[in-house]
Formats: structure tokens, C-alpha cells, sequence
């Protein structure tokens, strides 16, 4: 796609100096690769970050589960799961999404195959200015985006920014989906300030 942009430019007036990328919830480590090893892209929004997917999942579930899902009893954790969706809409809906989104067909798959999504080894990478964001209650990945800020090693603010969202201003879940207009409000002031003030900024060697 941002060949496509590159080579159009001139014919949809797109500056090729504020070329930025937004990834929301998975896209959120979707984009943090693409950054990581694309350097045309001039600034990047996790909304929200991405840590590690195994360790999200891990964050919610007892040891009882974990010990399942680490000796490989598929048949418990599927069993578990399946019970649990039946009364939990929240963990119906996360497991049926996360299936659909990843192409698996289990619980069990679903979770194991989580240990392929990280960006632990790769977040030193982005050079281009990232903004971070969080809601305080996120049930998906939580406490993964203060990881990702911290895990960008190769910038300092003001080059990174991160932003906590609150439940008094009501974004507090995830991708802050209770407040919309805060958070696009934020989004774009923080593209402004980061492309009107780029100059001022460098990276650390």
C-alpha cells in the first residue's frame, strides 16, 4: 500500500514527509512492525500498543489454566473456555474475535498461536516519532502500552509520547471506545506536534 501512496504523490498531493501510520487494537502491533522496518513512515499511532500477546493472555488466567496450556492439554483448556463463553459474553467475545482474526479454530490455538505476536525484539527499531495509547482498564492487553513506550529505547520524549486515558473521561476501556472525540482530538495534536516541531528532534545513536 504505502507504494502505492509513494508512486501517486504528486497526483493525490500526499507529502511524503508526514506519511503516518495508525494501527487500532491488533493493528496496534501490526503497525509497530511495519515502523520498525519501514522507513518511510514518518510517525506511527499504537492505539493501543501491543507488547506480547502470550503475555496479555497469560495476565487473566490461573496457574491451573497456564499449567493446561503449557503441558499441552488442549482438550481442558478448550473444555474451559467453551464452559466459560457460555456465561461470560466478555470471553465469548474475545475468544470468537481473536479466532477470527488469527484463523484459528480453538481456544487452545488461539492462545498458543498468541506466543507469535510480540514486539519485544523489535520496538528498539523505530526511529519514527510513535504515540502510545491506553486506556486504564483495557481487559485486552493490559498495561502492554506503558511496555511498548518503555520498550522504544531508540527515542525520547518528546519524541515518543504515551497517553493514559481515564474512566472519568470515559476512554478508559479498550481503544478508549467510550470517548471517540478525546481521542482523536489527542491523536491529532499529537501529529501536529510531532511534524511541526520534527526538526528539533533526534534519535539516540
Amino acid at each position: 500500500m504505502l507504494n502505492g501512496i509513494v508512486s501517486r504523490s504528486k497526483e493525490f498531493d500526499v507529502d511524503q514527509g508526514r506519511i503516518a501510520l495508525m494501527g487500532i487494537s491488533m493493528g496496534g502491533y501490526l503497525a509497530a512492525r511495519a515502523a520498525a522496518f519501514e522507513s518511510r513512515i514518518s510517525a506511527c499511532v499504537l492505539f493501543d500498543g501491543v507488547y506480547d500477546g502470550y503475555d496479555a493472555i497469560k495476565s487473566s488466567l490461573p496457574k491451573s489454566l497456564l499449567d493446561a496450556i503449557e503441558s499441552g492439554n488442549s482438550q481442558l483448556v478448550n473444555t474451559t473456555f467453551e464452559d466459560l463463553m457460555k456465561s461470560d459474553q466478555n470471553v465469548r467475545f474475545n475468544m470468537k474475535h481473536g479466532m477470527w482474526t488469527t484463523g484459528t479454530n480453538s481456544p487452545y490455538e488461539l492462545i498458543t498461536g498468541a506466543k507469535k505476536y510480540s514486539t519485544k525484539d523489535i520496538l528498539s527499531n523505530i526511529k519514527c516519532p510513535p504515540l502510545v495509547l491506553e486506556g486504564e482498564k483495557d481487559d485486552s492487553f493490559p498495561g502492554q502500552p506503558k511496555k511498548v513506550y518503555e520498550g522504544l529505547t531508540s527515542l525520547e520524549p518528546p519524541l515518543k509520547k504515551y497517553i493514559i486515558f481515564t474512566q472519568e473521561e470515559g476512554g478508559e476501556e479498550h481503544c478508549q471506545s467510550g470517548a471517540p472525540a478525546i481521542t482523536n482530538q489527542r491523536i491529532f495534536d499529537g501529529q501536529d506536534e510531532i511534524f511541526d516541531n520534527r526538526s528539533n528532534y533526534t534519535t539516540k545513536a
